[in-house]
């Protein structure tokens, strides 16, 4: 039964890569993601490759569908929404997800800025989840397993890609999803801890807490993490400084952590949290 389920799964990504009739395309991907979840996390990751190949598709709306929640929502803030079939999949079988990570960093060059920002949105909700993965993994069995560890290198990797989309030219739309990630980045790896859990956890599954890895672990060295989040916060504070410059967006984006229910700056040392204040006055005369 289930070799014969493999089997249709596979003709179908077959048909969604070669067939000459979009609408045929996006047909055999629906049908083969409804398989790709039926089947035991084993099975799927054996068609994991062709999946892959889909993020070489020159149809728009194939490579989008990748990446797109499966009840086709488009509400990205906040981020935590009915996943898409990379991440769902990938999540199910996360221990043969490593070869679904290059998928997220390809796309997010995607010359659609739509494709673009639904690998941000996939990716950092992947993020979480492996994060909160290795620090559990190693509380439970005093080791991180070697998949779990190759995953985490493919998170940094996407990491560094997203940042580097957050402060270079681009769509202001896709702009905007990279700086929500550096937000995240931050509330993530502070050592307030019962704020920073009830901020990036609240209505989703991330329960992660840096406070978890003071006990020491094997890959993750909490004073560097807490040192990145700082360097993010000037990061974010020279945004702050210069946001009168961006679209409105982005504008207003910038201009709301330093205020409201979350304010990131809250995280920063004593050292620059004078400063902070200071430029997010000016905002608020």
């Amino acid at each position: 039964m289930a070799g014969a389920a493999r089997d249709q799964a596979l003709s179908l990504l077959a048909a969604a890569n070669n067939h000459g009739d979009l609408a045929v395309k996006l047909s055999s991907l629906r049908q083969a993601k409804d398989i790709l979840f039926s089947l035991d996390p084993s099975s799927a990751a054996d068609l994991f490759p062709y999946l892959v190949e889909l993020q070489s598709s020159p149809e728009t709306l194939v490579r989008r569908s990748l990446l797109e929640s499966l009840n086709n929502a488009d509400s990205f803030p906040g981020f935590l929404m009915a996943g898409s079939l990379v991440e769902e999949i990938g999540l199910k079988a996360m221990e043969h997800s490593s070869v679904l990570m290059p998928v997220l960093l390809t796309l997010l060059r995607d010359d659609d800025s739509n494709v673009a920002k639904h690998s941000i949105v996939s990716g950092s909700n992947i993020f979480c989840c492996v994060l909160e993965e290795m620090a559990f993994q190693f509380q439970r069995r005093g080791k991180i397993e070697r998949w779990l560890e190759e995953l985490w290198s493919w998170k940094v990797k996407f990491k560094d890609a997203v940042f580097a989309i957050a402060l270079e030219p681009g769509s202001a739309g896709t702009k905007l999803l990279a700086l929500k990630f550096l937000e995240t980045y931050v509330l993530l790896f502070t050592s307030n801890s019962g704020e920073t859990e009830a901020s990036v956890a609240e209505g989703s599954r991330r329960t992660f807490n840096i406070s978890s890895l003071v006990g020491g672990h094997p890959i993750l060295d909490p004073y560097i993490l807490m040192s990145e989040a700082n360097r993010t916060l000037g990061i974010l504070l020279n945004l702050l400084q210069s946001a009168s410059s961006l679209p409105g967006s982005l504008t207003i984006t910038v201009v709301n952590w330093s205020g409201g229910g979350t304010c990131i700056f809250h995280h920063a040392d004593e050292l620059c949290y004078e400063e902070l204040m200071d430029t997010a006055a000016w905002w608020y005369r």
